[in-house]
């Protein structure tokens, strides 16, 4: 119910990707009169689709520690009641993010070893994609909570992109050892001692080269280096459009291109990577982009879908309980 868009934006994506997927069964949280407004005609995926209502919904600036404790029965705290019962596989929101963060690891708790929630994002590469966490979750992060961070984005990496041993790479000022601040060195010593397939220091200009499967960041860095992306994005599409409308010649010259400008403009779109997915918990969430539209959502719904389907939950589960067992064989 809540985003930018609100229910306009995410009932009609839901009814899209019921209808291009038929493994998928959703429910829909929120007020009932809205909700049943918008669906109009869903005889064709009625039988996957149930409205499950709610009274309250958490607005986009709303102190999360207020609707935690305020509204137990908004459209968000009912939805992750519902993975917490295990009536849903995973929750999907447009809201605000400081509110699913903080009602999710109320409600669902944190999995055993890990001390906080991870936001986990998708960025695309030259060959694809990258896996980028944390992403604005967590400000301070220190060396254990990045090795947890890479534990946690490898096993998203394998399951759900089908990637045998994900390559991970550590944010830094430099690919250098002597570059970085303490708690970036000692966190690399920790990964390199995972066991995973780490590759190490990475630089923020690396990023969208394909070099490596997951990024591992503290949230402050993580945060910074997307919205960066994203003004870049904007700047350069900016300045594509002004030059390409100078005169007669630049819009010739455009209207040849364009093509080309469509097929880059599809790789880059952000709405195919909108869903964030807030790793450490007990159960799926997925966070969507407060802006999405109807194309952006769906892409939210089907990660979540994905994640459930693969249980990456319980395999971080796993992959951090093993992780502890053999920290304790070798200190022994």
């Amino acid at each position: 119910m809540s985003g930018d868009g609100g229910a306009e934006v995410t009932v009609p994506a839901s009814l899209n990707v019921l209808r291009k997927d038929r493994d998928i069964q959703l429910l829909l949280v929120g007020g009932v009169e809205k909700i049943e407004q918008l669906l109009g005609n869903y005889s064709d995926v009625a039988d996957r689709l149930e409205i499950q209502a709610a009274s309250e919904i958490v607005e986009m600036d709303e102190p999360p520690a207020l609707a935690l404790k305020k509204k137990k029965d908004s459209s968000m705290r009912v939805a992750i009641d519902m993975v917490k019962a295990g009536r849903a596989q995973a929750a999907v929101s447009a809201g605000n993010t400081g509110a699913l963060m903080a009602t999710s690891r109320f409600v669902l708790k944190m999995i055993p070893g890990l001390d906080r929630p991870a936001i986990c994002g998708e960025l695309p590469t030259l060959s694809g994609h990258v896996r980028m966490l944390d992403l604005g979750a967590n400000v301070d992060s220190g060396p254990d909570m990045l090795r947890q961070f890479a534990i946690m984005g490898s096993v998203l990496a394998a399951e759900v992109d089908d990637i045998n041993e994900p390559s991970i790479g550590l944010l830094n000022i430099g690919a250098e050892d002597i570059k970085g601040s303490e708690v970036v060195k000692q966190a690399s010593s920790l990964i390199a001692a995972t066991g995973l397939n780490y590759k190490g220091y990475i630089e923020a200009d690396d990023i969208y080269s394909g070099r490596v499967d997951v990024i591992v960041a503290d949230g402050f860095s993580g945060n910074i280096s997307l919205k960066t992306s994203e003004g870049v994005v904007k700047f350069i599409m900016g300045v594509m459009r002004e030059e390409f409308s100078r005169n007669l010649i630049t819009r010739f010259v455009a209207l040849i291109a364009l093509p080309i400008m469509k097929a880059a403009g599809k790789r880059m779109d952000p709405r195919r990577y909108n869903g964030a997915s807030l790793l450490g918990l007990r159960g799926t969430v997925v966070k969507s982009h407060g802006g999405a539209d109807v194309m952006a959502f769906e892409y939210a719904i089907i990660e979540a879908a994905k994640e459930a389907k693969m249980s990456v939950s319980e395999r971080i589960s796993a992959a951090i309980e093993q992780q502890m067992e053999s920290v304790g064989e070798n200190s022994t």
